[in-house]
């Protein structure tokens, strides 16, 4: 089988996409015999969780280390979700760790998620490494991923997503969150506000929280940047290569992660600085050269289009901004759209790929119910699927504006699928006011 057999396989197997416990998965890790014999990291949170892990798998490498990282979703291809070395592993390397998966569950019926994290987790297992970086899914305490004890936690920023499984509040998703927390060893904790559950979750079963703005604090200017932890300092920072308001504090929250490990992970200022110089990854506020101006950008939660919104208005000028947007139909809509919609001039709204998405005519709709059509001439539009709103929002735009890709990973790995798209401006140029 290849791994897209698998993929339809796993797919097929459970009646739920999401089914919350780790009872299954653990009962097939402990007989595939999943465990790491290098230190392990294990990140959480709402937003930042992709920015976190790949500012540490760049540092790590240019520390001279070979790195495993888990890493999800994709954007395009399935393998991009598991990085050996700085790089995704191939297909063909996947399916016997599929199969091996398969033979061992018996009659467990395992999700998706869960099938497709033991595949990749006893494929990094296979390989000889130094550190293993494990992103977490969907909270945290019943997560596929929580089944490994990681030597080092980092919870990112909090807020509201997936309330239906996580709770309705920021101290319910906390204590979520905080389930990857294990007793005696670090958690790192990067939310500058974070809420109260995480730290009485680290004192309950005396775990070594490490909170921003206590252990380890961050400032800095327009050209640099300096970190100091609990005995280690950093200065003369370059700031990271990911664009963003927040990636200060996912780049504190890394550093105050290798400073946990350090006995066993030193980690040079060098390091740091080329790690952070060069760290790349896609859909995180991406910009693509060429005119107009093409953002791609995975937020997906109100809280990540906030930081989106904020992004976007510190870029410059452009006349005009077009927006192609698709996203789940389980998200805050309303309040997704409220946060961008005063910097857009036009919507591209799409269908994607997967039962769970919202269609091109519902995104519309919920847009016009809630009022934002202002001024009045902001245009919408339906497509069916992204690449062909993208190639819309360009015909209606000139050289000189703007194109916002944004909402599901499907949105952003739909114009991604033939490699960096190029987008032609279609429209006429303003003409230069006249002068008297």
């Amino acid at each position: 089988m290849t791994l897209e057999d698998w993929l339809a396989h796993c797919e097929r197997l459970h009646p739920k996409t999401i089914d919350m416990t780790l009872d299954r998965v653990r009962a097939v890790k402990e007989k595939l015999g999943i465990a790491f014999d290098c230190p392990a990291i294990v990140v959480a949170g709402t937003n930042g969780k992709g920015s976190t892990c790949a500012m540490l798998e760049s540092i790590a490498l240019h520390a001279g280390y070979r790195v495993g990282l888990y890493i999800k979703p994709h954007l395009v291809h399935f393998q991009e979700r598991c990085r050996v070395g700085g790089a995704p592993v191939a297909a063909e390397s996947l399916e016997p760790h599929f199969e091996a998966v398969e033979a061992a569950r018996g009659d467990i019926t395992l999700t998706y998620f869960e099938f497709t994290t033991l595949a990749i987790m006893r494929r990094l297992q296979h390989e000889p490494l130094d550190l293993v970086i494990l992103e977490v899914g969907l909270g945290g305490r019943l997560d596929a991923v929580n089944v490994i004890d990681g030597d080092c936690a980092v919870i990112t920023s909090i807020d509201l997503d997936h309330t239906e499984f996580l709770g309705s509040d920021r101290e319910s998703v906390g204590r979520e969150k905080a389930g990857i927390m294990r007793t005696g060893r670090p958690v790192v904790v990067s939310d500058p506000m974070p809420p109260a559950s995480l730290a009485e979750r680290a004192l309950e079963i005396a775990a070594d929280l490490r909170q921003l703005g206590r252990d380890f604090t961050f400032s800095g200017d327009r050209t640099q940047w300096q970190w100091a932890g609990r005995g280690k300092r950093f200065s003369g920072l370059a700031y990271p290569a990911l664009r963003g308001v927040n990636q200060l504090l996912n780049a504190s929250g890394v550093l105050a992660a290798f400073e946990a490990l350090a006995d066993r992970l030193p980690i040079s200022a060098q390091a740091v600085r080329t790690g952070l110089a060069l760290v790349e990854l896609p859909g995180r506020f991406q910009v693509l050269a060429g005119q107009p101006a093409v953002v791609l950008d995975v937020a997906h939660n109100p809280h990540a289009v906030a930081a989106l919104a904020q992004n976007l208005d510190q870029m410059g000028f452009f006349p005009r901004t077009h927006a192609v947007f698709g996203a789940m139909a389980d998200k805050d809509l309303a309040g997704i759209l409220a946060k961008v919609a005063p910097l857009v001039d036009a919507w591209h709204f799409t269908d994607l790929p997967i039962p769970r998405a919202a269609t091109a005519a519902q995104l519309e709709a919920a847009f016009l119910a809630a009022g934002l059509k202002t001024p009045p001439d902001v245009a919408t539009h339906t497509h069916a699927n992204p690449l062909d709103a993208l190639h819309a929002a360009a015909a209606g735009a000139t050289t000189a504006d703007r194109i916002l890709v944004f909402g599901s990973f499907y949105t952003v790995g739909g114009v991604l699928q033939q490699g960096l798209p190029r987008v032609t401006a279609g429209a006429a140029e303003p003409k230069p006011p006249t002068l008297h």
